[in-house]
This record gives structure tokens, sequence and C-alpha cells, in this order.
């Protein structure tokens, strides 16, 4: 058996994979681009900045029901199956490109993280890359069980520290640096940010610095645990739409169901209580468990539609931007910082409201989609996927078709 790792061919790609991914990277950003066009804390404390009524407030709560850690989940699944479609489960294969590729996927992650955006997701996707390939050669039972394992770990981390950061006295109160900011920090960093792309590079590497921090120990064990998960559902067959189509669309109305009732009750709760710092606990807890079930619900929607040949044409496009997904992340910062900070760019952090994020967002949706299925008719990859690939096996890869 040979052991020598070549690029991935078209032929050997997974519709159905490519379609996820797209479906992944475009909802990824309905969340983010609450951290590009507002104060940070609005994201863990919507009423830190910008307004919560009417339009506004139901956008937060569709994006706390439908796309908070669902489609990250989604994402990192597929990270973890992507290791082990391109490494294999062979004992003799080597590694040494996988390590390159995580090297390379680490340096643009820092890169990413500290000059552009501190929401970045690379670098602890190319350091979690190093440990789940460890795992390549696991049973899916196994790789299951111990995801779940790191999984609930993380879990009681992440709702331990929001419990005790609830029940501080003074918990809630503004404070410099906090998720609820004085008045005159929240001045400060909106002022920075449209005031110039220099100006406010200071605040996002200090952002990225504690970013790291926490996906580093609070998160680490959910990141690793869905990758692990992500691998078992690769090896099934899950992942390459190789299950019944009941069993599918019984696990997608049941998964579904079950995470948005959940998330839906509970995201009412909180907007009662005034996102009161004692129930955050709470709303982190069902939000961090009922999101593994509405991403394994999409997913299984996915998969479903991935089924019927008749359907190929509506699939093209989210598969063409799952193959361009690296590309279209990049893309989604580039584009976001151009639009919210300051000189060179348009300086319109602290100025869109939510309902007009959204409008953004579908916008960006239509262009990914289009520019993704017209750039692959004249290219093999994407520029980013084309540029990591060419990094990796050190030599220039083909580009055109």
């Amino acid at each position: 058996m040979s052991t020598t790792l070549m690029p991935v061919r078209a032929s050997d790609r997974f519709e159905s994979i490519d379609m996820l991914r797209g479906i992944a990277v475009l909802g990824i950003l309905m969340v983010n681009i609450q951290v590009f066009a507002m104060y940070w804390g609005a994201l863990e404390y919507p009423p830190a900045h910008m307004d919560m009524s009417g339009a506004n407030g139901r956008v937060w709560w569709i994006t706390q029901v439908f796309f908070e850690l669902k489609f990250i989940t989604l994402f990192s699944a597929l990270f973890g199956a992507g290791i082990v479609l391109m490494v294999g489960e062979d004992a003799q294969a080597p590694t040494a490109l996988h390590r390159r590729r995580m090297l390379w996927l680490l340096a643009i992650g820092l890169v990413h993280g500290f000059v552009l955006w501190f929401g970045d997701i690379l670098v602890p996707y190319a350091l979690a890359g190093f440990v789940v390939v460890l795992a390549r050669r696991w049973s899916p039972t196994r790789l299951v069980v111990w995801g779940l394992v790191a999984i609930a770990f993380s879990g009681l981390l992440m709702v331990g520290a929001v419990w005790a950061e609830g029940s501080m006295p003074g918990a809630g109160e503004p404070a410099k640096l906090a998720a609820h900011p004085t008045q005159e920090w929240l001045e400060r960093w909106v002022g920075a940010y449209q005031s110039g792309f220099l100006q406010s590079r200071a605040y996002n590497a200090a952002g990225e610095g504690f970013a790291l921090i926490g996906q580093i120990t609070l998160f680490a064990g959910r990141l690793l645990g869905v990758m692990w998960i992500g691998m078992a559902l690769y090896k099934t067959g899950f992942l390459t739409a190789q299950w019944r189509a009941s069993v599918y669309a019984a696990i997608g109305v049941i998964a579904v169901g079950a995470g948005v009732s959940a998330e839906w009750v509970t995201a009412n709760a909180n907007l009662a209580s005034g996102f009161a710092p004692e129930f955050q606990w709470v709303a982190t807890a069902v939000n961090y468990g009922a999101s593994l079930a509405t991403a394994f619900g999409y997913a299984s929607i996915v998969m479903l539609l991935a089924k019927p040949a008749v359907l190929h044409w509506v699939r093209l496009p989210f598969a063409s931007a799952g193959r361009m997904a690296f590309t279209n992340y990049l893309t989604q910062t580039l584009v976001m910082t151009f639009l919210f900070v300051g000189p060179p760019g348009l300086g319109w952090f602290g100025t869109v409201e939510r309902s007009g994020q959204a409008a953004i967002v579908l916008a960006v949706w239509v262009a990914q989609l289009a520019i993704s299925t017209v750039w692959l008719k004249a290219f093999r990859f994407g520029p980013a996927e084309w540029a990591w690939r060419s990094l990796s096996y050190r030599e220039a890869q083909p580009f055109l078709r």
C-alpha cells in the first residue's frame, strides 16, 4: 500500500461534505459580525452596545436560537473529518505533510488574529490539529466516547466560570475591559475603531491575546471533542450521505426540534430577565448543550438534501462555497474590516444596528455563493486554498483548470 500523500483530487471530494462546510462558513458570519460591528461584550451581554428593541432584538433572538455555536460546531466537526480524509487511518501513513499544513495554518492564523481580527479560529484549529490527528485510527465508538468526555469537561469549565462571574459581588456592574463596559471605556474602544486601522490594532491585538487564553483553556475540550466526533461521523458514512434517508430525516426533526426548543425558551427567559448576571450560567449551559443537538440536526438535514440527484444544481453554490471555505472565511474578515474599521476602511463600527448587520450578512452570503461557483469554473481552488496547499507541499500546485 502506498503511503505517499497527494493533494485531494476533485474526483475524490464528497459533495455532501463540501456543501455542509459551505453552509457552516456562511452561518458563522451571522454570529461573527456582532464582534466585527460592535464592542465585543455585546456577544456575551447584548445590552452592552447598540439597540436591543424591535427588529434589533429579534435579530439577536434569531441569531441566538439558530446560529450561536451551531455553525462553528459544524465547521469544527468537518475539520476533524478532513484530517482523516487527508491523512488516512494507515499506521504507516506519513504525518509530515499534516504537520506542515498545521504549522502554516498556525502562521496564517496568528497574522489573521493579531493583525486583522481577534475572533480568529485558525490558531486554535491548528493547535488542535496536532492533537486530533493522533486519534485518526480510533474506532468511531472510541472517538465519540472521548469526544463527549472532552466536550463535557469543557462545558463544566465554561458554565462554572460564568456561574462564578455572575455570583461575585457587583456582578453586572459596568467595568473596564468587562463585557458590560463603562461608558468611558466603550467610547474609547469605539473611537479607536472608527479612527483608523492602525489606531485600533493595539485593541485588536489585546483582544486576540485574551481570546487565545479562553480558547486554549475553557474551549479546548469542546474543540477537540467535536473534531473527534467529526472523525467518527466521517468513518461511519454519516458525513458522506451513506445513511438511510429516513434516519437522516428522523435525526433532523428530533435534534433540531429539541435543540431549538431549548434555545427558544432560554432566549426568551434571558430577554425577560434583562440578561441578569445570575441567569447567565443557565443560558450558557443550555446553549452549550442545545447547540450540539441543533448542529447534529442541521448536518442530518443537509445529508438528506445531498441524496437526490435532482437537487445537484441547488447544492452546487453551497458546495462551491465549501470548497473555498478558507478563502471565504478570510474574505469575510477583509470585507468586515473594510466596512467597520476606520481609514482606509469606512469606519462603520458602532453605527450599524443588528438589523443592518443582518442585511450585510445576507449580501455577503449571496456574493460568496455566486463568486465561489463562478471562480471554480476557471480555477481548481480558491486563492487561500491554493496558497496553503502550495506552502504545505513545498511547490506550486496547479491552479487553472
